[in-house]
């Protein structure tokens, strides 16, 4: 997809707060830190459309990007290792499981992990949580550029073995450096639409 139109929509963090355009959603969730904003900025070609922070959790509310008149991307607030209260966690918590369990516009979830490592105990939690609830998956792995290529492989079998992935989730290989696994992802997001 060419995206020459993208809008942030709101930040909500209550349902009666959601855009009501009726458009296919995508969230992306993934750990603090792990690349979200940047796969955002690459894949609507904007440099800091999603702002990038190196401080986890700078992400609190739900970011609705509508793009192109026909889509949502929603960026759900980081979980790990986010420096913030427990009370703080917890209402996040509340926030994104109400966001998945009730929206109806939501077609998949993007999860974002990184492939230079084994997914991380969060990330397993929220593959299961997002399989218990039949949410369709993406997984998209970044940080390639930063992998051997001859490695990828190895790297994409850790990540498959550890997530427990069904065979008919996508795993996607993604550098917001080199665009590599642009064009895969847009076509599996355009094809969920």
């Amino acid at each position: 997809m060419k995206v020459h139109n993208v809008e942030l929509v709101i930040s909500a963090v209550r349902p009666n707060q959601y855009p009501e355009d009726g458009f296919p959603e995508f969230a992306l969730a993934g750990r603090s830190n792990v690349g979200k904003s940047s796969f955002i900025n690459k894949m609507i070609g904007r440099k800091s459309m999603a702002r990038i922070s190196s401080k986890p959790g700078k992400t609190q509310t739900l970011n609705f990007y509508k793009i192109e008149e026909e889509l949502f991307f929603v960026d759900v607030p980081g979980y790990g290792y986010a420096k913030v209260s427990k009370t703080e966690r917890e209402a996040w918590g509340r926030m994104i499981e109400e966001y998945f369990t009730s929206r109806d516009l939501l077609k998949a979830a993007i999860q974002i992990v990184d492939l230079r490592h084994a997914p991380s105990v969060d990330d397993c939690m929220m593959y299961d949580f997002l399989k218990h609830y039949n949410i369709p998956c993406i997984i998209i792995a970044t940080k390639a550029d930063k992998v051997k290529k001859a490695q990828w492989e190895k790297h994409k079998k850790l990540v498959r073995t550890t997530l427990q992935m069904d065979a008919s989730d996508p795993l996607i290989l993604f550098s917001s450096e080199t665009g590599k696994g642009f064009d895969e992802a847009w076509a599996e997001i355009e094809g969920r639409m």
